[in-house]
């Protein structure tokens, strides 16, 4: 886990409205808003839209530091507005953080090394999960997890519940899976090919009885059927 970069951005306070955002969005600047607990007053302001290009193409968790006519507000990004057209922003909200107040946010997970089951064992990585929800005080954000994967072997997996989680909520579950080192593709194709067939009545010999298993087998089936019956009527009833 490693801590949040601090970003400095300048904004300047804006007039509301309309034709007034879109003078700045013709200018290069993109209208924004600050908010917060301890904020007593919503802040209208804009920011250079270059600039901030620049923080949405960093994907680690940011802490900025926004300066608006001398006043400094600690904050992270809230929500960005793109044109639908363009892919331009046109409308970013900024939160300001407050030491007391815990905080909900997305930390990406990152993957560091090479498997010892991907060099020696020709096994592949899957990484289900890339994204880490948390609530969490101030002090303890994280600017993004990365996780050491070099020791990990055909079959090995990693979870949330592996992740350095002192002091924070985690908001996905613990047993979710983040990474795991798959077989090689031709050992998975093979294992899922091989199919055990259980002979059936006309491959019995003469005189040989049924085994019980199969006979429950075949009563289960039947009882299970007359199970979605009545769950089909109930569901016409309702």
């Amino acid at each position: 886990m490693t801590t949040p970069e601090v970003i400095t951005l300048n904004g300047k306070k804006r007039e509301t409205g309309r034709k007034a955002a879109d003078a700045l969005r013709d200018a290069m600047r993109v209208p924004a808003v600050l908010y917060g607990p301890e904020v007593d007053e919503n802040v209208h302001f804009s920011i250079d839209e270059l600039e901030f290009e620049k923080i949405l193409a960093d994907s680690k968790r940011q802490i900025i530091e926004l300066e608006i006519d001398g006043e400094t507000y600690r904050t992270l990004l809230k929500t960005t507005e793109f044109h639908p057209l363009t892919d331009r922003p046109v409308h970013v909200d900024f939160y300001v953080l407050a030491d007391d107040h815990k905080v909900t946010i997305s930390v990406p997970i990152h993957l560091e090394g090479t498997p010892v089951g991907v060099t020696e064992g020709g096994g592949r990585i899957f990484q289900p999960m890339h994204i880490l929800r948390i609530r969490v005080t101030p002090d303890l954000i994280p600017g993004v997890y990365t996780v050491d994967i070099s020791d990990l072997k055909i079959g090995d997996s990693l979870h949330v519940s592996d992740l350095e989680l002192e002091g924070i909520i985690p908001l996905d579950d613990l047993a979710r899976t983040i990474v795991t080192i798959r077989p090689p593709k031709s050992e998975e194709l093979l294992t899922s090919s091989l199919i055990t067939e259980e002979p059936g009545e006309e491959e019995l010999e003469e005189g040989e009885e049924p085994l019980e298993g199969e006979e429950a087998e075949g009563e289960g089936e039947e009882a299970e059927g007359e199970g979605e019956e009545e769950d089909t009527e109930e569901g016409g009833e309702q």
